[in-house]
């Protein structure tokens, strides 16, 4: 089977569905830091002296069980689209069938307006002709009711999706249906993400982590261009890889990454997702994360990604 050729328009898509969770999950801000009666607070403030920007290090201490929260403030904010218009992508990942909802103006300045999480038709098993056609049908239908054209509706399989052998029925589902399938290797993913997350002003000074399911991407600039690296995803124990072996080749990725790269890290996916909700102040746009050692794994698949998380 030929894989569909990406166009400048589908490969901006394709990259807001790598940051769905990010406009919910995203990185904390701490601009203001409420004191609580069990908790002292100190905070140290700092100055980028690449990009200028000041950034605060909030560290609470809780009195009654001397835990000790460190986190950075991060205030950047994107420019928002002028004069936008409404387009929509669709995703089939390792873990989920998504869709995103954005408003993009001519300067590729976008915001997200909606995201939808549906069940995992992959590893878990539930792929069929019938539950991608329904679904599809469901999205779609979603998606224009909000007031996308049809025309501005793309498709995309992660690469962690087109490792698993029941993806390609599903593919040939969404062909049969008469729409264009984008598949994307793990490069292009992690150059897609660092596109779409990592700010021009942060370029000289930070990576992008993005841990997904199937797969991690680690990608940052280095001469012009992207440099994009792949490692284990999240569901790596479904496999019984060794934790031990996946904290190693986690670790050698980190170290791969050049120090003046390294100030910083902006991580999406969904295991961070689940991190970020335990941080999240509102419907923030970035969430601090505190430190992996600072989590208490839920279930199988957030004790996998801390590892991978702990390895960077």
């Amino acid at each position: 089977m030929s894989k569909s050729r990406l166009t400048p328009l589908a490969k901006l898509l394709i990259t807001v569905l790598i940051v769905g969770a990010l406009f919910f999950g995203g990185r904390y801000v701490y601009n203001n830091f409420i004191n609580k009666d069990n908790t002292t607070t100190t905070t140290t403030t700092t100055t980028d002296n690449n990009s200028g920007n000041t950034t605060n290090t909030t560290t609470t201490t809780d009195t009654n069980s001397g835990k000790t929260d460190n986190r950075t403030s991060f205030t950047y904010k994107p420019k928002s689209p002028i004069g936008g218009k409404l387009m929509g992508v669709v995703e089939l990942g390792a873990s989920g069938f998504n869709n995103f909802i954005i408003n993009k103006d001519r300067d590729d300045n976008w915001e997200l307006e909606k995201a939808e999480y549906g069940s995992s038709l992959v590893y878990d098993g539930m792929a069929s002709g019938k539950d991608v056609t329904t679904t599809l049908k469901n999205y779609i239908s979603g998606i224009l009711d909000y007031g996308v054209s049809g025309k501005d509706v793309h498709f995309v399989v992660s690469s962690g999706a087109m490792k698993a052998a029941e993806t390609q029925p599903i593919i040939k589902g969404l062909k049969g249906m008469g729409y264009v399938v984008n598949e994307v290797t793990p490069e292009q993913e992690g150059s897609l993400a660092l596109k779409c997350v990592l700010p021009k002003d942060f370029e000289d000074s930070a990576f992008v982590v993005d841990i997904g399911s199937g797969n991690t991407k680690v990608s940052w600039m280095e001469g012009g261009r992207v440099k994009a690296v792949e490692t284990y995803g999240a569901k790596y124990y479904k496999n019984s890889t060794a934790d031990s072996k996946v904290l190693a080749e986690a670790t050698k990725v980190g170290e791969g990454v050049p120090s003046s790269k390294s100030k910083r890290c902006f991580i999406i996916g969904g295991v961070p997702f689940q991190m970020a909700k335990q941080v999240r102040n509102g419907k923030e746009r970035y969430t601090v994360l505190k430190a992996p050692g600072d989590y208490e794994p839920d279930g199988a698949k957030m004790k996998s990604g801390l590892n991978i998380y702990q390895g960077l």
